[in-house]
């Protein structure tokens, strides 16, 4: 199921500029060079690890610039859960992977509250488990009986 952007018809209020200066405040970066990083890493990441119409619907969601640092890769062939998600960004940015959590967390959730809820649980509903709390949800786990 493809959503609509949730900006569709609003005005252009979210910018690439405003995303930053969002994930700057929650982020507590000192500058706003230090947020477009951690931006650029974390979507960059979450770009290879989302195929199919979640990918087409995340990106026609974000705001331009942002679109483009997240399908600028190709999707990666094997998915990673959370925890592995962080290491490999912890391990592409030279950062802790205490350091890259909260990186992705701060994206992710800035990410979310733009989106909205319903393209956020069809994003996270396509991934392996451990996405949901970097993205600022709780993580419902179902039991087999």
């Amino acid at each position: 199921m493809i959503h609509e952007p949730r900006n569709a018809g609003a005005p252009m209020d979210t910018t690439f500029g405003l995303l930053l200066e969002k994930i700057r405040y929650e982020g507590a970066y000192p500058t706003r060079e230090r947020a477009e990083k951690s931006l650029r890493a974390v979507l960059g990441a979450l770009g290879r690890q989302i195929t199919g119409d979640e990918r087409v619907a995340l990106a026609a969601a974000l705001p331009e610039e942002a679109a483009r640092v997240f399908t600028a890769d190709v999707p990666a062939v094997k998915q990673l859960a959370g925890a592995a998600f962080v290491a490999e960004l912890a391990e592409r940015t030279g950062g802790t992977p205490a350091t890259a959590r909260w990186d992705a967390g701060v994206v992710l959730s800035q990410i979310a509250t733009l989106v909205g809820d319903d393209l956020v649980a069809e994003v996270v509903s396509c991934l392996p488990p451990g996405y949901a709390l970097l993205f600022g949800r709780a993580e419902l786990l179902t039991q087999a009986a």
